[in-house]
């Protein structure tokens, strides 16, 4: 029998996920799916972008105080620069450890990867109590630098900007370094074997193969961390203070303390609008140097 009517049932004989079901089937699938967004984020989130316009009644005087009171502008400046830094050190500490977790062989891997994970597991609210255990007043840190002698009064390290961006990058750490690994795993040793057989050094072997097939793991990782920090709230009120006010605490302070709703719903309104329009930005460069690259 000839082999290309070998090969013909083969190809027709696994269809994809797509073409099994029909349109009614798939939406009666994802519609429990779609019923718990649609209830539990859509209509939230709609409700308090309506109450920012249209209660009690239809005016923008919410977005003109934001604009009008430097104090908001400031914390959404804080927020956006807080997010940045902690992103970028998310990067230059996550990229070594997904590296050695793509690399390295055997148990070592493994115990790299439970360091990863074990923390991901565990609450956010006892990551930032450890921390505020080892920053404090008479905490770790301050114990060993009085110890030491480098100090001879308890140091101001807790209720900082500096306190934020670390127990913030501790907490957001995984999320920059699973997307990294999860693409140098796949990309073959043989490549880099093969630079080196053609003259190249272990360094310029890793900057012109490895880190370039690695990019679009680091920016995925590099967009959800950011993302993420930009709505941290546990971290930044326990953490933080008045001087290190973000959005998300603003945001939490006129719903749960000021009951100011619709200021509230204004606030959201303006973060959620810059965080979208620079992911599409983000993601537009992105797209541009690939096919600038390409070009």
């Amino acid at each position: 029998m000839p082999e290309s009517s070998l090969a013909q049932p083969r190809i027709h004989g696994s269809p994809s996920s797509a073409g099994r079901y029909g349109t009614m089937t798939s939406l009666v699938l994802v519609s429990p799916l779609i019923l718990l967004l649609g209830i539990a984020f859509a209509y939230p989130v709609g409700r308090l972008l309506w109450n920012s316009v249209f209660a009690p009644e239809p005016t923008l005087a919410h977005y003109t105080r934001i604009v009008a009171e430097p104090l908001y502008l400031v914390v959404l400046w804080r927020t956006f620069q807080i997010a940045f830094i902690v992103t970028v050190l998310a990067f230059l500490f996550g990229y070594p450890v997904a590296y050695a977790m793509a690399r390295i062989p055997g148990r070592r891997a493994m115990l790299i990867a439970a360091c990863v994970l074990v923390p991901l597991w565990t609450s956010i609210l006892v990551r930032t109590y450890a921390w505020i255990v080892l920053l404090q007043r008479n905490g770790i840190v301050n114990t060993v630098l009085q110890e030491t002698g480098l100090t001879e009064t308890p140091l101001q390290l807790l209720y900082t900007q500096g306190a934020v961006i670390l127990a913030m990058t501790h907490v957001l750490l995984p999320f920059m370094v699973l997307p990294i690994y999860s693409t140098l795993r796949n990309i073959p040793d043989d490549l880099a074997k093969a630079a080196r057989n053609l003259g190249a050094g272990a360094p310029q072997a890793f900057i012109r193969i490895t880190l370039p097939l690695s990019l679009p793991g680091a920016a995925a990782g590099t967009l959800i961390t950011f993302i993420l920090a930009l709505g941290f709230y546990i971290t930044p009120a326990l953490v933080g203070g008045p001087r290190t006010l973000m959005m998300s605490t603003l945001i939490a302070q006129q719903t749960t303390e000021l009951l100011d709703w619709p200021f509230a719903g204004a606030l959201s309104a303006v973060l959620l609008t810059s965080t979208l329009l620079l992911a599409a930005l983000y993601r537009r460069a992105l797209s541009f140097s690939k096919g600038f690259s390409n070009g």
